[in-house]
């Protein structure tokens, strides 16, 4: 499994197998894969997740160019 986030709204989906992963969320079409590990993801609480959510989005904006 695969862990894959929104980079609009910070989403958080798993895929097995997939490659074109799409936010059921905002709709946007291409998702990008995490280094995030699968039993990792697991164990997290939905604190923790939402809060791994907001540090990857926080870190996107921060590298985009203005």
């Amino acid at each position: 499994m695969k862990i894959y986030i929104c980079p609009d709204c910070g989403w958080i989906r798993m895929v097995s197998r997939r490659k074109e992963v799409e936010c059921f969320k905002c709709g946007r079409p291409q998702m990008r894969l995490t280094n995030l590990e699968f039993g990792k993801y697991t164990n997290m609480s939905e604190k923790e997740r939402q809060d791994y959510a907001d540090a990857w989005l926080s870190l996107i904006h921060i590298s985009e160019p203005t």
